[in-house]
């Protein structure tokens, strides 16, 4: 009975575990299964609902899908802008793409024109695929303009799916009658307004260099269609204000704030009043300037304002922009480095040249040339090269005189200047030229060279007993210089001394 109670014990505890591992195993089969499940539906639930659903599936189809806003047409009423005159610009957009494009949106950016009304700003809304829309915006021009002007307009606008887009056109508009004035001519262009240009101008240094003081004249003209009336002109730049009446208000130039690093102002400001000018008309207006000590060589702009009223006492401020070159030119001495004495005519002298830069700056010289025209030179060229400063160059020739007298001698030295133009440096030294001495040489066939023994230097024959009367003279202490061609004394003319002291006798008769 003990034993039947164990075997049902076993048997019940074994169906126990049984129907336990069957439910595991069924579980851990469904568990398997449901990632299968999980991978089929679960990419296709998430992109349906993610924005990005529409490229997706276009992407499937081989194309992109997206409005595109474009600009078809545009025109402006009047078809030529006049300053001060108000116009309208009208723009046909389209929608280019495939889909419908929402929240469209133009916007005018100030520029040359300023938007009126809107502030520039033009709510479209909705453009639907391939269909064109007009807009209208009221412009003014801000300034003076000539030819083709340009308007900036940008497109802002979104797809279905929230995506944002923007584009940016420029249109162009024409302005002044299609044509710039030309400023070589007073002929009226049919513009009604004044324009004052500079059409020429001139300093009275032809080189300038820095440090230098100078005047700046400049011919003014008026070649607009009406006068300019109370013109002020404003070397360097600046404007002038005005309080509603002809006349600027009180302060209300300024030109203090121009570019003065080059160029400044001397004897005056740099503002002047140059009064009304008459169409056609014009006038000279001068201004002393000085070039800055510091400046370097090269070309430098200037700007002159002139400020103005036109015949709608309208205040206009013209800038216009003349150029002046500045150039730093060498400052070289020529000298001899050692004093030059006793020139001889027909015979080769020394020269001993020498030159110094004086100048602040280095410089390269070329070709040293040295002319005579009342002789001949040798070694009468050189090539110079760099010189720094306070530097000196030696070069040593010949010079043979002609004749006597004065020897003018032209030293010559080419360099490029700082915009690369050929220039020379020329300068003349004058030398005296003595005759050379004539020497005699003696006939070896005489005593003493010549007959009684005398000399040609002095140019007269000289007998032995004229010697021997200023050899008694010398001793006596009196004059005993041979006799010269202006004086001549023949031997029968000297009187001879008596040795007993008697008077001295002459030659008979």
């Amino acid at each position: 009975m003990q034993n039947k109670k164990s075997w049902i014990g076993l048997v019940i505890v074994v169906v126990i575990m049984v129907s336990s591992v069957l439910p595991f195993t069924a579980s851990v089969v469904s568990a398997a299964q449901v990632p299968t499940a999980t991978e089929t539906t679960t990419p296709t639930a998430t992109n349906t609902s993610q924005p990005t659903a529409t490229p997706t599936q276009s992407n499937q189809s081989g194309s992109f899908v997206r409005p595109q806003i474009a600009v078809k047409s545009y025109r402006t009423n009047p078809v030529t802008v006049q300053y001060g005159e108000d116009f309208k610009l009208f723009v046909r957009l389209k929608n280019e793409g495939q889909v419908k494009a929402s929240n469209v949106q133009a916007t005018f950016a100030p520029g040359d024109f300023l938007p009126l009304k809107n502030g520039g700003v033009i709510v479209i809304g909705e453009l639907g695929a391939d269909n064109a829309v007009d807009i209208e915006q009221s412009l003014t021009a801000s300034t003076y303009l000539y030819g083709n002007s340009s308007v900036d307009m940008t497109v802002s606008y979104y797809d279905e799916n929230g995506a944002s887009y923007s584009e940016k056109f420029t249109i162009n508009v024409l302005a002044g009658g299609g044509s710039f004035v030309n400023v070589a001519t007073a002929t009226p262009t049919g513009v009604n307004r004044s324009q004052l240009v500079i059409s020429g101008y001139q300093t009275n240094v032809v080189v300038l260099e820095p440090g230098v003081q100078f005047t700046l004249q400049m011919i003014v003209q008026n070649v607009g269609s009406v006068m300019a009336k109370g013109v002020t002109m404003i070397v360097g730049g600046g404007s002038a204000s005005s309080s509603g009446g002809e006349t600027p208000a009180p302060g209300g130039v300024s030109g203090g704030g121009g570019e003065f690093s080059n160029f400044a102002p001397v004897g005056s400001s740099n503002v002047q009043s140059l009064g009304d000018i008459d169409k056609g008309a014009s006038i000279s207006a001068t201004q002393q300037l000085i070039a800055n000590v510091s400046i370097d060589p090269g070309a430098y702009p200037v700007k002159v304002t002139f400020s103005y009223f036109d015949n709608k006492n309208n205040l206009i401020n013209d800038e216009q922009v003349i150029t002046l070159l500045v150039y730093n030119l060498p400052n070289v001495d020529v000298s001899f480095y050692q004093p030059v004495i006793s020139l001889m005519a027909g015979q080769p002298n020394p020269l001993p040249l020498q030159l110094t830069n004086l100048g602040k700056r280095s410089v390269v010289l070329g070709t040293l040339k040295i002319q005579t025209d009342n002789g001949s030179i040798e070694n009468s060229e050189t090539l110079v090269g760099a010189l720094d400063t306070g530097g000196y160059f030696t070069f040593d020739s010949l010079v043979i005189p002609d004749a006597p007298g004065t020897l003018t001698i032209s030293i010559t030295i080419e360099y490029t200047d700082d915009f690369n133009q050929a220039r020379t440096i020329t300068d003349n030294l004058s030398l005296e030229v003595k005759e050379m001495p004539v020497e005699v040489i003696p006939d070896p066939s005489q005593e003493g060279g010549v007959e009684g023994g005398g000399f040609e230097s002095s140019g007269v024959e000289e007998s032995f007993i004229r010697k021997a009367w200023r050899f008694v003279l010398g001793l006596l202490g009196l004059d005993s210089a041979a006799p010269t061609d202006s004086q001549p004394v023949m031997p029968e003319e000297v009187p001879f001394p008596d040795p007993n002291g008697a008077p001295p006798v002459g030659p008979k008769g």
